[in-house]
């Protein structure tokens, strides 16, 4: 139904910044939310950022709070992720995800999402 592109990351030294960007195609308008999350090796998938596609509410892990920046464009289908003072142990695989169903949960979740993106790589030196 959907699919997701992820595109932005790359290398960067601790305490700068990078911006991720997904782009969404195909049924985009049912989709209730879209999120970020991120996997480094030998650890499991954990969510980073959500937004609600109607209304931008949004959520954050609270590693992140004060540094990162969900934002969406629904004009042109593409979720962001503004990564301010970035530290080493941002070091991971970024994914964004959509999720199809309206939910209520106050974290975020990755059985919650159905539809990933490939992945695009945030590396952050010392």
């Amino acid at each position: 139904q959907v699919q997701l592109v992820e595109s932005g990351g790359g290398s960067v030294q601790a305490g700068g910044s990078l911006r991720l960007s997904c782009a969404a195609f195909g049924l985009t308008s049912s989709i209730y939310a879209m999120g970020w999350f991120r996997q480094a090796p030998g650890k499991e998938r954990e969510g980073v950022a959500r937004i609600y596609t109607s209304g931008g509410s949004t959520t954050y892990a609270d590693s992140v709070k004060g540094r990162f920046t969900i934002s969406q464009d629904n004009a042109k289908n593409t979720l962001y992720l503004q990564m301010n003072s970035l530290k080493p142990e941002d070091t991971a695989m970024y994914y964004c995800a959509a999720d199809f169903r309206l939910r209520f949960s106050s974290s975020i979740r990755e059985s919650d999402f159905g539809y990933w993106g490939q992945g695009t790589q945030v590396t952050v030196s010392s």
